[in-house]
């Protein structure tokens, strides 16, 4: 399924100049469906869409242009999150999105949160990316020191959608609460962070890769801390779904803010059976070519985490054919 589109040709070519002589018909568009705009997805599929590019004109690898693949436009998408960024996928409505890698295995399977929906079987990994951290928040005079104080409270959980309202769910219920128990808010990113700065929420959900930048502002603006998320629920929780892993929140990781024991779940890169073969071979291989280690090294600072070591890590759904090439022929695949 090449995205190919073959509309405001002339427009395009002028715009890449006279040195590419290129047509319509060597672009191709690749988009990345991401989250919100201030968290950790966002700014990272800007990263890596800008690695994969190169598009007609760009000056040669190694000479300061692009070392992406030859007539490639990728662009990062907002939206909502794990869930709705699989469900484009599968719709055909974008090429490829991030997801949490509990979130993923429970469509591909139609097992977990996604029992009695039909199987996402098209859906194929292309790499794993960094390591998700669940967030849980309060203001630092809030009186919630566990999950548990979350009951009657008003609680921003995301939007539904997202891997945040998932994980949210499965966190609430590991510690005996539903969200009939809470005041259930579905606010995103910086809204979330505005009404718990402005008591509008007693505490709000976030799952993202440190640091996230909704909460590098809120921890600028506001006396916030995290709330740990231990105990015996968080082992009843990684018990039962081996995606999750206590993971810490390090001190100091947003202005102030005491590290905090959390639970953590893998961010990876998805895509469809459908997409091209050697489209998808051809990014993986630009995704983990030198010139992108350098991107994605001062891009974001989940970006040094992204290794080709750990791209096959956690992952729970078949690697696409042209990722799996790729992988064979860097030796990291038998």
């Amino acid at each position: 399924m090449l995205s190919k589109l073959k509309m405001a040709a002339l427009s395009l070519v002028m715009a890449v100049g006279t040195t590419g002589a290129a047509s319509a018909q060597d672009l191709t568009f690749f988009t990345i469906g991401t989250g919100g705009t201030s968290f950790t997805y966002y700014p990272v599929g800007g990263v890596i869409a800008n690695a994969i590019s190169k598009p007609p004109g760009s000056r040669e690898c190694g000479d300061g242009g692009s070392c992406g693949v030859e007539g490639l436009i990728a662009s990062a998408v907002s939206s909502r999150g794990s869930v709705d960024n699989i469900n484009a996928i599968v719709s055909g409505l974008r090429n490829s999105g991030f997801a949490q890698s509990d979130v993923a295995y429970w469509a591909y399977t139609g097992t977990g949160t996604q029992e009695g929906q039909p199987p996402a079987e098209n859906l194929r990994t292309i790499a794993s990316l960094f390591e998700e951290h669940i967030h849980l928040v309060a203001l630092a005079d809030s009186g919630i020191e566990t999950v548990a104080d979350l009951a009657g409270k008003r609680v921003s959980v995301d939007e539904p959608g997202s891997g945040t309202y998932v994980d949210a769910r499965l966190i609430l219920e590991a510690f005996g609460l539903t969200f009939d128990d809470i005041e259930e808010e579905n606010l995103k990113g910086g809204d979330a962070t505005e009404a718990l700065r402005n008591g509008k929420v007693d505490a709000l959900f976030i799952v993202a890769g440190y640091p996230t930048g909704a909460l590098v502002e809120l921890a600028s603006a506001a006396d916030m801390k995290l709330v740990p998320i231990s105990g015996e629920g968080v082992d009843a929780l990684t018990s039962e779904y081996g995606f999750f892993a206590t993971s810490e929140i390090p001190a100091d990781t947003y202005e102030g803010v005491a590290a905090a024991a959390t639970v953590a779940v893998g961010a990876q890169w998805f895509t469809s059976a459908d997409e091209d073969e050697e489209l998808i071979y051809q990014i993986t291989k630009a995704l983990w070519n030198d010139e992108s280690r350098k991107l994605l090294d001062v891009g974001h600072a989940k970006g040094s985490s992204i290794t080709p070591e750990t791209a096959l890590d956690g992952v729970g759904v078949p690697v696409h054919a042209g990722a799996e090439r790729f992988y064979k022929e860097a030796g990291l695949l038998k």
